[in-house]
């Protein structure tokens, strides 16, 4: 029953956790406990659903280390998160060069931060809607939504039970790393046992 989770979720997530856990074949409690303490550690509690990218230099350095090697290059983007992304996101996942602006137009949205042209492009057709030309509606209109396409077609699969060796194998799925795995073990327990 998803009302349990009432209290530890916002309402407007329950209320469309039915439609989107059939779309997106997210049909056990492992699942949902999974896709649940994802988002919520990716979008601090449910709350942003959009990608903050206003680092200092010494953040970026430490960050995003591969495009800010030293400090002069990163004096020269901190605090700008337009450039920022447009740089980080630059030829690669379908964005265009640095210049093209594709890197901030489709920066992390969602509840799981859904990042890149392509990924914008694909999840639209899902839904049967041109996202890439609205990209500013994955981080309104369809933040769970988008999360759960996300989910469905990188994570599902290694949803194969409540161990931290899965918590782990989601995380790195959702996250490429190890951000916030604690975080991640703690939420997911407390979900699946609701």
């Amino acid at each position: 029953d998803i009302n349990k989770l009432k209290g530890h979720i916002p309402d407007a997530v329950i209320a469309m956790l039915p439609d989107t856990m059939a779309k997106f074949k997210i049909d056990t409690p492992v699942k949902l406990a999974h896709f649940l303490s994802q988002c919520g550690h990716e979008s601090g509690g449910f709350k942003i659903t959009q990608e903050n990218l206003n680092y200092s230099a010494k953040g970026l350095m430490g960050i995003f280390k591969k495009y800010f090697p030293d400090e002069s290059t990163a004096n020269a983007y901190q605090r700008n998160p337009e450039k920022i992304a447009n740089k980080v996101y630059s030829n690669r996942m379908g964005n265009g060069t640095e210049s093209s602006g594709d890197g901030y137009k489709f920066r992390g949205r969602g509840f799981i931060q859904l990042t890149g042209k392509d990924n914008y492009t694909a999840f639209g057709k899902s839904i049967n809607e041109d996202i890439a030309s609205k990209p500013e509606l994955v981080g309104t209109q369809y933040a769970l939504l988008s999360a759960a396409w996300f989910f469905s077609k990188n994570c599902l699969k290694k949803c194969v039970d409540a161990s931290d060796n899965t918590v782990l194998a989601v995380t790195k799925c959702v996250n490429g790393g190890t951000i916030g795995l604690d975080d991640r073990k703690k939420h997911f327990k407390e979900y699946y046992n609701l």
